[in-house]
């Protein structure tokens, strides 16, 4: 490692500075890179980052892509500043240090080790097979808004999740769709089923471990809505997993256009807590 790497600059965002960086960007052009160790990983990171402990930068920066943005961050900032020195050194055209690490980020992280999920991915997948695994876990998440609507006794939360349950179902419409219009490209695919996924919900977790995970109050909307949308921090989290592992490119651009749908779903839901928090105050 050439010593001049560590005195390379390199440009560093406050976390809403950041946010807004990517927020302009679509999943698929820009990479993040966690710089911690796998146990802060497991227990936090953005949505979406590669796992890349600092001492093994040098070996695994291989597996980026040095023409992308690479926005970089640990816990607190300090891991981060060198590593994007580092890799800017490597030839990075563009490396961004998160001010003040994922400690400063305010948003919501997914949690769990790098392949938490992606059982149901083996990373040989086609693209039809991805979208029948995508529809099974956008049922399993819209069954599980539409039981919860059944049991609530306010009124305003029994409509909260069944516009949740809504939400999942016009995104199951958007993914059958996809596989109809390959179903007229392709001879022989099958009727669109719903792949088998166990108990798990969209992100990979079962219902049990979401509402153990987060523990919310299922009668405060505010914490419906921020239950949702840590939900979908998790599945933007797993589709780009999947997607960095699949052989297929047609399969991988699938899952990284299902991720970008996922991001969408977590600033329309941003917005929906932001109304119900003020309502809450009122």
């Amino acid at each position: 490692m050439g010593w001049r790497q560590f005195f390379t600059p390199v440009r560093s965002m406050s976390a809403p500075e950041a946010r807004s960086f990517m927020e302009k960007l679509a999943a698929n052009q820009f990479q993040l890179v966690d710089v911690r160790q796998p146990g802060e990983y497991r227990r936090g990171h953005l949505p979406g980052a590669r796992l890349v402990p600092m001492a093994d930068l040098g070996a695994e920066s291989e597996g980026l892509d040095p023409d992308k943005p690479t926005l970089v961050y640990c816990a607190i900032g300090g891991r981060s500043r060198i590593a994007a020195q580092m890799l800017a050194g490597k030839g990075f055209s563009q490396v961004i240090n998160l001010s003040g690490g994922i400690k400063a980020w305010s948003d919501n992280v997914a949690v769990g080790p790098e392949d938490a999920g992606l059982e149901l991915f083996s990373g040989t997948e086609t693209l039809p097979e991805v979208l029948t695994i995508a529809y099974g876990l956008e049922s399993a998440l819209q069954d599980f808004y539409r039981s919860m609507a059944d049991t609530m006794k306010r009124h305003d939360v029994r409509d909260l999740f069944q516009l949740l349950a809504s939400i999942e179902a016009k995104h199951r419409r958007q993914i059958a769709e996809r596989y109809r219009q390959l179903q007229a490209e392709e001879e022989g695919l099958p009727p669109l089923g719903e792949q088998a996924a166990g108990e798990a919900l969209e992100g990979g977790l079962t219902t049990e471990q979401y509402l153990d995970l987060y523990q919310p109050d299922l009668e405060k909307p505010e914490e419906v809505v921020a239950l949702a949308m840590a939900i979908e921090a998790q599945a933007l989290d797993l589709y780009q997993r999947a997607a960095d592992r699949n052989a297929s490119s047609t399969a991988r651009e699938g899952l990284m256009t299902i991720a970008e749908e996922e991001r969408e779903h977590i600033r329309r839901l941003g917005a929906l807590l932001e109304a119900e928090t003020d309502a809450g105050r009122r």
